[in-house]
């Protein structure tokens, strides 16, 4: 027969609760100072001969030291590492690692990139400037063509002043000069002698240039069978015949310029030959002895397919 108690489990008092307590302090307290102790406590390391025996060379070390020599050997090691890779080229030679070569490359290609984007755009500007002063017009300024060009900003730019344009910025903006763009006439008679531009004819202009109402050239009142001369060298492109203009005369130019001459009694030049600036390549009026027109020659300028006025680049 079993017999169950019918008491509870026995509770533990609190004398004995706190002398454990009191027990794990002393225990804790005491392998600190093992630890410390021991870390400090040196011990003798020594080498001895495998044959003889004898001791050969000794030291005493701790464990502390030990310690720290190791701390000094990771830390030595650190800066040796970190100085090879930040001043040697050692990355290099590491397959797919982008070394300073690498990016140094990079970098200057960069350089080079934003510079011939600014080159093109200078010459669009200068292209465009051209354009304006051979059509009479005043040319655009661009103070900041230089702001977003990286070589630019260096403190010691590299490229130095043209002598010629400074000569021709001066002429330019000289008022009462030969090349002054506030002289338009001034300016075509220059861009006239430059182009080697020969007047066509001698004459009064009675009818200028008005593409909107039909007028893609200008009319000039001359003598009847005054020479015709070509204002450039080309190459003729065609030669033909009607009522109303007589003969006429098509000439193409370089850089897409095309003359025609209108109101000849007579043309010298057959399709496919060449002439010269200046050269005579028929004569003004009419073959009809009673035209009204007789006395009349008429010039035409196009360019690109578009008509220009005949008067911006030829003094009459």
């Amino acid at each position: 027969m079993l017999f169950r108690s019918v008491h509870g489990p026995r509770t533990k008092t609190s004398t004995e609760q706190s002398a454990k307590t009191r027990t794990v302090k002393i225990k804790f307290k005491k392998g600190w100072s093992y630890f410390i102790h021991h870390l400090r406590e040196k011990h003798r390391l020594s080498i001895h001969n495998q044959h003889t025996d004898d001791e050969v060379w000794y030291m005493y070390i701790s464990p502390l030291n030990l310690l720290a020599g190791l701390l000094a050997l990771v830390l030595i090691l650190f800066i040796i590492v970190t100085t090879t890779v930040a001043y040697t080229p050692i990355l290099d030679f590491i397959p797919g690692y982008p070394g300073n070569k690498s990016r140094t490359m990079l970098i200057e290609n960069i350089i080079r990139l934003d510079s011939l984007e600014q080159e093109i755009k200078n010459m669009q500007i200068y292209n465009e400037n051209v354009a304006l002063i051979m059509a009479g017009k005043n040319p655009v300024t661009r103070n900041d063509v230089q702001a977003s060009d990286s070589l630019a900003r260096s403190k010691n730019p590299t490229v130095a002043a043209i002598i010629e344009d400074s000569i021709l910025r001066s002429q330019l903006e000289t008022p009462g000069s030969a090349y002054s763009l506030n002289n338009p006439d001034a300016a075509r008679k220059n861009l006239r002698s430059a182009l080697e531009l020969f007047t066509p004819v001698k004459g009064v202009v009675i009818s200028k240039f008005e593409p909107q109402e039909g007028a893609y050239g200008i009319k000039l009142a001359t003598t009847a069978n005054q020479p015709v001369m070509a204002i450039m060298d080309g190459t003729v492109i065609s030669s033909s015949w009607t009522p109303d203009d007589g003969y006429v005369l098509f000439i193409q130019h370089s850089n897409n310029l095309t003359s025609v001459y209108r109101h000849n009694t007579e043309v010298l030049r057959k399709v496919g030959d060449r002439v010269r600036s200046g050269e005579i390549i028929g004569y003004t009026g009419s073959a009809e002895p009673d035209a009204s027109n007789k006395n009349l020659f008429e010039i035409e300028l196009w360019h690109n397919g578009t008509p220009v006025d005949p008067q911006s680049y030829i003094v009459f």
